[in-house]
């Protein structure tokens, strides 16, 4: 019997084998698709960080950061992220160089709003936004005054010497945290040189001025003389009569800076201080006392160096704050009898007379 022969059997075919290098591309593929995918998170982050809200204030609707002079971006960056104004530092470092600010960043204090973006807080610094804090020397105040305020502001640093009595210009000063006092103070000193450099050069003609310091000097007489702002030129005027005729200016304020230096003396003039030997006392001494008796604003140099055109030669307290002139004696010894009135009713009555100013008065 014939055998018949068996099929062969057919074997699967085998796959080809990957070859490495496609390995290699398919890993690196998926590699830079991996890298670039937390590129652009990371750039999105960036951006977000940049563009988007920031954190919010840890206290308060605002955060406070003092920048100190000739810190550097790092250190910057450093205080800001310590501070939760911005989330990243290294974020603000980049983007303070990617914009050319890096070198224009100001030292100084700020404040940021709560979730203030980081593009603004670095605006911010670059245009050197601070925070402004005020300090107010106020008209009439002597030098000794006004160097009590500078000490007393928390915000300034430093000492400061005192300077010359009415050297200062009393106004409303833009100072900030950690300025120097001394450098405030010169700040302050030339303001009223400028001042005064200005109205002098338009001074009305026949002054009895032979410095700008003498003006000065009655400037501060006319302040401390009154309160009232629409006052001061024709007390200014009273006073330049009075010079010129060769009266004394008999003024209260000018015994009060001979015994105390402008402090309050809290009573009345006594007769023994009016008649003292001060070089102040201008019911003693004729023409202007030897320096100014105070800091006098912008109204009181305005007065004294353009003065209106009057006649009057006297005035005295009308008892509501303000004052009544007389041209003649006669007129001012019934204004001065009137004032003695109110006084003794005010006495009466229990009520406060005014001290400084009770006795005295200026050509009794």
């Amino acid at each position: 019997m014939t055998k018949r022969p068996r099929p062969a059997r057919l074997r699967p075919a085998r796959a080809k084998p990957v070859s490495a290098l496609r390995r290699l591309a398919v890993m690196l593929f998926s590699a830079a698709a991996t890298f670039v995918a937390v590129m652009m998170v990371a750039v999105l982050w960036a951006l977000w960080s940049f563009q988007g809200p920031g954190p919010m204030a840890k206290a308060g609707d605002s955060t406070t950061v003092i920048l100190r002079r000739g810190a550097g971006l790092p250190e910057i960056a450093a205080a800001l992220e310590r501070g939760g104004v911005v989330r990243s530092g290294s974020i603000f470092v980049a983007a303070a160089q990617l914009t050319n600010a890096a070198r224009t960043l100001k030292a100084g204090e700020y404040q940021f709003p709560s979730r203030e973006p980081m593009s603004a807080v670095l605006d911010k610094i670059r245009a050197g936004r601070v925070v402004r804090h005020q300090i107010t020397i106020p008209e009439g105040v002597t030098v000794d005054m006004a160097m009590e305020i500078l000490a007393r502001d928390p915000v300034l640093a430093g000492v400061a010497p005192t300077p010359p009595e009415g050297s200062i210009l009393p106004e409303t000063y833009d100072i900030q945290r950690g300025e120097d006092r001394a450098a405030v103070l010169r700040r302050m000193m030339d303001a009223r040189d400028n001042l005064l450099a200005a109205l002098w050069e338009k001074r009305a003609p026949g002054l009895p001025f032979k410095s700008p310091n003498e003006a000065v000097t009655l400037a501060s007489i006319v302040e401390k003389e009154t309160g009232l702002a629409s006052e001061r030129p024709r007390i200014a005027a009273v006073f330049h009569n009075r010079l010129a005729k060769g009266m004394r200016l008999e003024s209260d304020p000018t015994i009060i800076y001979g015994l105390t230096r402008g402090r309050p003396l809290g009573r009345g003039i006594r007769l023994s201080e009016l008649t003292g030997d001060t070089p102040y006392n201008t019911y003693r001494i004729d023409g202007l006392p030897p320096t100014p008796i105070a800091n006098p604003g912008r109204a009181a140099l305005a007065a004294v160096l353009d003065p209106p055109k009057s006649d009057e030669l006297f005035f005295v307290a009308d008892g509501t704050g303000g004052h009544v002139f007389a041209s003649t004696f006669e007129q001012h010894q019934a204004n001065v009898a009137k004032w003695r009135a109110v006084e003794a009713r005010k006495a009466a009555a229990g009520q406060p007379t005014t001290p400084e100013t009770s006795t005295p008065v200026p050509g009794q």
